[in-house]
């Protein structure tokens, strides 16, 4: 009997939010479609979270321990794709690559020298599974000159573009980004600063819970309208693009140092969180006049959060991404399998209008399993 090709891709994402690793198997029709074939979460063990938090925050770590930790998510990587494959009743020889895009440990896309670290080596995961993994996908466009991110606007624009109307593809993790394609100029998108991530901290410090569902907590106070003009008063909302950014610059030591000049109750602390990441991705999309957002991410989950964007964007329409056909869970899981299999057929998984790059170029490195 001839063998079944290998037209699967894999992709593994654990992103800023620092929640869960998230496989996700799927094939990509010629007809630009992406048909899901399975699915399966992990939780982030809770050390290596604050492992993770600790080393974003710019506190030293051994050699020793950032081996381990590198060789310890490689391990839990390997081990969520071997229960997928498991639950799925799919072999290795299924499936054309893995594309992990890692645990993201520290971003400076700025500076005399420039940087990304991703951990979880793939050596283990291609070892582990026995599939070929695609890894290491930001840094190539570093060294274009490029900011490492956002990678995924190529993707939203492969599935998204519409010739008729604009559209603004959001994700909203710990950081938020944003992918503007409009029919009429060319495709840009940036990371738009915090998505989760501040109100996700502020919750576990005031409320020992992981975050806030469904906004919830934020949707019973309101606002505090002078803190949220001194938070959007930062430079990095008001920096033109390329920027991207993450938890090493807005975490709670940044809102520390805002909040010495109020003096507010933590609800209305939450409900200005929720408001700034809003308004935020709002400055992103607002300059055009109307179309259509598509919102994923855990953010997309957060009825409070969507609402606001409502407000924020009163002409535009804002659905999640399931309404167009990808689960908003899966969306950067299914991006980095899509990037994978760009760098198998050799093509270029960077926008260099987007991340700032002087070229287009093939992203990753390919880690055979033998």
């Amino acid at each position: 009997m001839p063998q079944p090709a290998a037209d699967i891709y894999i992709g593994v994402m654990s992103g800023t939010s620092l929640d869960n690793i998230d496989v996700v198997a799927v094939r990509f029709t010629q007809a630009g479609h992406v048909e899901s074939i399975a699915r399966h979460s992990d939780p982030l063990p809770q050390d290596i979270k604050a492992t993770v938090i600790t080393l974003s925050r710019g506190h030293p770590m051994s050699v020793k321990a950032l081996g381990e930790l590198d060789r310890r998510l490689g391990e839990c990587y390997a081990n969520a794709i071997n229960t997928l494959l498991e639950q799925a009743a799919l072999l290795p020889k299924h499936v054309a690559a893995v594309g992990c895009h890692g645990q993201t440990v520290y971003h400076q896309p700025s500076g005399d020298y420039p940087f990304t670290m991703q951990l979880g080596d793939a050596n283990v995961i291609a070892a582990r599974t026995g599939i070929t993994t695609v890894a290491d996908f930001r840094r190539k466009d570093m060294a274009y000159g490029g900011q490492g991110a956002p990678l995924v606007p190529a993707f939203h624009n492969d599935y998204f573009a519409d010739s008729e109307q604009a559209t603004a593809v959001v994700n909203i993790g710990g950081i938020a980004n944003v992918s503007m394609i409009c029919p009429d100029r060319p495709l840009y998108g940036y990371d738009t600063g915090p998505g989760n991530m501040l109100m996700d901290a502020w919750t576990q410090r005031h409320r020992h819970q992981a975050y806030d569902k469904d906004g919830e907590w934020a949707a019973t106070s309101c606002a505090y309208q002078p803190l949220l003009n001194r938070l959007l008063s930062d430079a990095y909302f008001s920096r033109p693009a390329p920027k991207s950014t993450g938890r090493e610059y807005f975490n709670l030591d940044w809102l520390d140092r805002h909040l010495l000049a109020f003096s507010l109750s933590p609800d209305q602390v939450q409900a200005t969180l929720l408001a700034l990441t809003a308004e935020s991705i709002a400055l992103a999309i607002r300059p055009l006049e109307r179309g259509r957002v598509f919102v994923c991410g855990g953010g997309a989950h957060n009825q409070a959060l969507m609402h606001a964007l409502q407000q924020a964007l009163p002409q535009w329409s804002i659905a999640q991404t399931d309404d167009a056909g990808i689960s908003c869970d899966d969306m950067e899981a299914i991006a980095f399998a899509w990037l994978a299999r760009q760098t198998l057929n050799h093509q270029p998984g960077n926008v260099p209008a987007v991340t700032g790059a002087t070229q287009a170029c093939c992203l990753g490195a390919i880690y055979l399993p033998y």
